[in-house]
């Protein structure tokens, strides 16, 4: 038998697939006919924090979370192989409560759905079910952004679906996460689609996970962003911040998602920070954000502060353990992130980048969104973990922007997004990779492979 832990030990995988992201090749800029030109812009179309947003974060409920983590390790056991007919016990139970939670608190506004999928391990095969629950947006975007959590559980035994397992840090704690942003995201309309995935058999190999993930892949789905909430509770003395699990951080869509996250969290929760792992997931371990990096889909792990090993798969992982107004704060920057990547404008494309005549000089040109106020732009040095200070050009002044004074010895990693009249973020363009190690680091990324 394979040794497993989907929160532990990592089993043998496929390959992790991570795709190459383009890399500008910059011309000398001759000027033409292209428009006026907007040099070294000065904007008061900035980031800000929104105050229908902050009111948002507000709701988030102690209460709430308590009840659903109890709800959840009442049901005894939800390992994949335990009993799926009782209405009491086991993971048939679980899921068809977490579905009808999802209705519940819907609002009218959600499209619930079971996605149902075989599973095949270790010999043993068993029907399992994934609950997605769809808020559709309504701004015409085609985005979508997917917030995921495991609720399945399991013993020691991975195969074992009779022995109590509670389970409410790993994972129940996500899914009320996912239940309580439901709640309070569902009251109010969005541009972009958020789907709130509960998964299935992710103890033993994260399949609910890629079955989405493939899927949603083939079905040619927009999705922008994938964050993955496990084991997030906290406990009772536990440090104040998460952390943040991004693969090839510096070069990668799942980097630039990871910036993005920290970058709005610490806007609206700057007591409550992040802090960026430069890694898949922790070592010899895994999640369900595993999938969706392997299919190319920009995806992240937030978890816990500090994890306790010795409540992993552990009888001794129960509600009362759980810091709530921990689990809260972890609440509320989901909705901050998620509110301005579903609530703001669309992601732009990346900008054609030029170099001009004098040296650190650049041309970037972009089509410019009806709906934006105004644009950041990233001249981020490459090896910068956070995004540099931005620059910030008003819409009537955009898609036309001549940047000056950067070195031109520094490899850069060049990108733009959309800020709305009330300081709304969109997700930030694919980054390109502009200077003389642009290739290199492209080069980094495709050896990965």
């Amino acid at each position: 038998m394979l040794s497993v832990a989907g929160c532990s030990l990592m089993q043998p995988q496929p390959e992790l697939i991570i795709p190459t992201p383009p890399v500008a090749t910059p011309a000398l800029f001759i000027p033409d006919a292209q428009g006026e030109i907007t040099t070294d812009p000065v904007s008061d179309v900035v980031p800000n924090i929104d105050p229908a947003i902050e009111a948002l974060i507000l709701e988030a409920s102690q209460q709430q979370l308590i009840a659903y983590v109890r709800q959840m390790e009442s049901f005894g056991t939800r390992n994949a192989f335990s009993d799926t007919q009782s209405e009491t016990f086991g993971i048939g139970a679980a899921r068809r409560w977490i579905f009808n939670e999802f209705v519940r608190v819907g609002n009218g506004r959600l499209t619930v759905e079971f996605q149902d999928f075989p599973m095949n391990y270790s010999g043993y095969a068993a029907d399992q079910s994934n609950v997605v629950a769809m808020l559709p947006g309504k701004g015409g975007g085609s985005g979508i952004v997917v917030l995921m959590a495991h609720y399945d559980n399991r013993p020691a035994d991975a195969t074992d679906g009779l022995s109590r397992a509670t389970g409410a840090n790993d994972n129940a704690s996500g899914i009320a996460l996912l239940l309580e942003t439901a709640r309070i995201m569902s009251s109010r309309d969005w541009n972009q689609t958020v789907i709130f995935l509960a998964t299935s058999a992710e103890e033993q190999g994260a399949f609910g996970a890629r079955y989405f993930a493939e899927n949603a892949f083939l079905d040619g789905k927009n999705v922008i962003a994938a964050v993955n909430y496990d084991a997030v509770g906290g406990r009772a003395g536990v440090p104040q911040h998460v952390r943040l699990f991004a693969v090839d951080y510096r070069i990668s869509n799942h980097g630039a998602l990871g910036r993005y996250y920290e970058y709005i969290g610490g806007l609206y929760l700057p007591t409550f920070p992040v802090l960026i792992q430069d890694a898949l997931d922790r070592e010899g371990r895994w999640g369900d954000h595993r999938e969706f990096v392997r299919v190319g889909f920009p995806a992240i792990r937030v978890i816990e502060s500090v994890e306790d090993p010795d409540l992993v798969n552990s009888n001794r992982d129960t509600w009362d353990l759980i810091d709530y107004n921990y689990l809260q704060r972890v609440v509320q920057l989901n909705l901050a992130v998620t509110a301005n990547l579903a609530g703001g404008p669309h992601q732009p494309p990346p900008p054609l980048v030029a170099t001009m005549a004098e040296p650190g000089a650049f041309l970037l040109t972009w089509p410019v969104d009806p709906v934006a106020a105004g644009y950041a732009i990233s001249f981020r040095p490459v090896d910068s973990t956070y995004y540099p200070t931005f620059s910030f050009v008003r819409a009537g002044n955009a898609g036309n922007v001549a940047l000056t004074g950067l070195d031109p010895n520094v490899t850069y990693a060049v990108s733009i997004a959309a800020i709305n009249e009330r300081g709304l973020v969109s997700g930030f363009s694919v980054e390109q990779f502009l200077g003389p190690d642009a290739a290199a680091y492209s080069g980094a990324v495709s050896s990965a492979q």
